[in-house]
């Protein structure tokens, strides 16, 4: 006999989402000679962040894993405190609840369910922009407009939506004729959006965006994704 790897068994697609969430805490979190079925309640954050990376390039199929900058973005969200350092995020603990039974603020959905959608959508349609590293995705809309406040009018971003579930959505800078800024946020797209047509067109399309954050004029940094039957078209 050979013990298998997790396994749930559900009756109804809605499930699939809970029932990943299940196999994944359980396959990363639970000690190799345990009683069966006892999984720990609750585990270190830091090795939460190296399930979610070794997840995240696993699915997108990517070697472009999670950044620090990115461990600190979910530390914030799934804790739900802004004004930790870094650094105090790493002593702390995660729990089964947090991870994927508690409704995220002001969301109607979970951190898991959250985080899962990121995974599809990139795994589906952003592979390649993630890859090259044109998508900074794991990000706060607070710290977006931070970011991009002090820079010139056109200077946009990419991030992943934390209102809706498998959405990016583009940030980008409008400095009004007296030299004040605005960061505006242009609706997420979602799978079905970017299947209709691809990122890159969208960035193409919108005459407003015109360097990639810092400073990358976005035609150098996205030329390569526009599709070749509209760059022949011009």
């Amino acid at each position: 006999q050979v013990l298998s790897l997790p396994i749930v068994v559900i009756v109804h697609g809605n499930q699939d989402n809970n029932a990943k969430a299940t196999v994944l805490w359980d396959n990363a979190f639970s000690e190799t000679d345990r009683v069966p079925f006892v999984v720990a309640e609750q585990v270190p954050w830091e090795k939460m962040c190296d399930t979610l990376n070794l997840k995240f390039m696993a699915e997108v199929q990517t070697t472009k894993g999670l950044l620090k900058e990115h461990n600190f973005f979910l530390a914030q969200k799934i804790f739900n405190d802004y004004s930790a350092r870094f650094e105090d995020f790493q002593s702390r603990r995660v729990s089964w609840a947090q991870f994927n039974k508690e409704i995220l603020p002001g969301r109607g959905f979970t951190f898991w369910q959250w985080f899962d959608g990121v995974l599809d959508l990139t795994k589906r349609c952003l592979k390649s922009y993630w890859s090259d590293r044109l998508i900074i995705g794991f990000i706060s809309k607070q710290y977006v407009c931070k970011l991009l406040s002090t820079e010139p009018d056109g200077t946009f971003l990419l991030r992943f939506s934390d209102s809706e579930i498998g959405g990016v959505t583009i940030a980008h800078v409008i400095r009004g004729k007296d030299g004040s800024s605005q960061v505006e946020n242009i609706q997420p797209f979602s799978a079905k959006d970017l299947s209709i047509r691809s990122l890159g067109d969208r960035i193409r399309d919108l005459g407003q965006l015109r360097n990639l954050y810092p400073n990358i004029p976005k035609d150098q940094a996205f030329g390569s994704h526009y599709n070749s039957e509209w760059v022949g078209a011009e």
